[in-house]
Formats: C-alpha cells, sequence, structure tokens
C-alpha cells in the first residue's frame, strides 16, 4: 500500500514542480518536496520560486490538495519534506502519527467569505441569506478545514442550509461560484482575493472561525536540511509579506 501510494504521489508531483527538468536533485541543494493546503497555491508557488532563486541548486515541489488528504497520504507513507495544513486538527492527524520532525509553527491565519460573482446578483448580504429557497450553496467538505470552519460560522449564526455540492477542498467550492453551478460559496478570503470574476461578502460569524495554519518538517524528510530551510524562508518576514498581501493574517506571536 505504501509503495504503491507512493509510486502515484511521485507521479503528480512531477506534474505540479516549481522548477523545471526532471526528478533528479539538482547542484548541491536537491529537492525539497512541499505539501501544502490547496488555499496555499497561489502563495507557495511564489515563494517556491523566490527560495530557489535564493538557493541555487534546489527544487521545490509542490503537491497541493485539502489537508486532509494530505494528512492521509503523508501518515502512509507518502513521500514529503514539509507539510503546511489549514488548521490544527488536520495537522495533529500527522503529529500523532509520530510523522512530524518537532513542533508545527503557526505560519499565518485564514478567515471565511462568501464567495459571490462580481454585482452579487442574489444580493447576498450575510450567511441567513445562503438559506433563501433558489440559493444554491457549495461548501467544503466538513473533514476539510475550509467546510469545518464554515459549519462552525454557520452554526454560530443559526443558520441551517443543504449545500448544492461538497467539495474536497476549497478551490473546488470556489471553481463551482466560477462555472455558474452554483450562486455562492464560503470559502477563505484569499481565495476570493486570487480569482477573477468574483467578489466577496464578509460577514461577522467568520471571526468566530479563524483557521490557524501550522506548518512543520516531517521526521521522514528525504532533504531534511531543505525543508528546514523553506520552512524558515516562509516564516521570514519576506515570505509572510508575501502571504500578508495575499490577504492572509500574520500570526498572534507576529
Amino acid at each position: 500500500m505504501r509503495a504503491a501510494l507512493a509510486g502515484v504521489t511521485a507521479l503528480a508531483l512531477s506534474l505540479t514542480g516549481c522548477g523545471a527538468g526532471d526528478e533528479s536533485t539538482a547542484g548541491t541543494g536537491g529537492t525539497v518536496t512541499v505539501f501544502a493546503a490547496a488555499s496555499l497555491t497561489e502563495t507557495f508557488t511564489k515563494l517556491g520560486r523566490d527560495f530557489e532563486a535564493v538557493h541555487p541548486g534546489t527544487r521545490v515541489v509542490l503537491n497541493f490538495a485539502g489537508s486532509s488528504a494530505l494528512a492521509t497520504q503523508i501518515t502512509q507513507g507518502a513521500p514529503a519534506d514539509v507539510f503546511a495544513a489549514a488548521s490544527p486538527a488536520t495537522m495533529k492527524t500527522v503529529t500523532d502519527a509520530g510523522d512530524a520532525a518537532g513542533a508545527p509553527a503557526v505560519l499565518v491565519r485564514n478567515q471565511l467569505v462568501i464567495a459571490v460573482p462580481e454585482g452579487n446578483p442574489d444580493r447576498v448580504g450575510g450567511l441567513a441569506d445562503l438559506a433563501r429557497p433558489g440559493v444554491k450553496v457549495a461548501l467544503c467538505a466538513e473533514q476539510v478545514p475550509c467546510g469545518a470552519a464554515a459549519r462552525t460560522a454557520l452554526d454560530a449564526a443559526g443558520v441551517r442550509l443543504t449545500p448544492a455540492t461538497l467539495e474536497q477542498d476549497v478551490k473546488g467550492a470556489l471553481a463551482k461560484v466560477k462555472l455558474g453551478e452554483v450562486d455562492a460559496a464560503l470559502v477563505y478570503r484569499t481565495d476570493v482575493r486570487a480569482a477573477a470574476g468574483l467578489a466577496a461578502v464578509e460577514f461577522p460569524e467568520s471571526a468566530r472561525a479563524v483557521n490557524d495554519y501550522p506548518i512543520v518538517v516531517l521526521k521522514h524528510a528525504g532533504n531534511p536540511d531543505g525543508a528546514r530551510a523553506f520552512v524558515d524562508h516562509v516564516r521570514s518576514d519576506a515570505g509572510l509579506a508575501v502571504l500578508t498581501a495575499a490577504g492572509f493574517q500574520a500570526p498572534p506571536s507576529r
């Protein structure tokens, strides 16, 4: 099972690497394989390229998906050096399995908004509007951090709704709005900011469902030195500037 999963993951990673060329290591830096929450796609793609630029001979390979799926892959033996999750709960899956090298650090925080098409044709002003008849809503599945946060926010607002679809990561939920298959989705503020043709509706209950994003070097990292250097890079002032420019919030310790 572990060997088969590792082979599938290696194929997927070869399609998502930041650098060019084959899977062989380049120079003394080697390859740093990073598993990261889907909501980090745009920022980690930039940070990976920045890291390669300041560490010649190093290649960053990125695998983006829902945090719960990534955590399962890691605990089942998928090869990775760094894990950046969208919630402490999904990181706990990895730490409880003994697959983390040390304690995770909170990288950034993120908050939910309601994603709607530009112009907000359904005049969605808050969570209660999502329960109106005829309004189709996409949510993340509850085992995914954006889905757990959505459930917390909806419960805080006392809103009950039946979603038109449950997606396995935040990008999937956002895509349903882009394609016109739903009228709205509960996603992260950062995802709407990175998307064209969409608008964000803020709502007060999102303050009850702020997600911390922990990051950690993995115990079985093939390139532990590169992994530690990458974590230091994304946690640096320059890394934090990239993340906050995309709409992430600095952790309380910063």
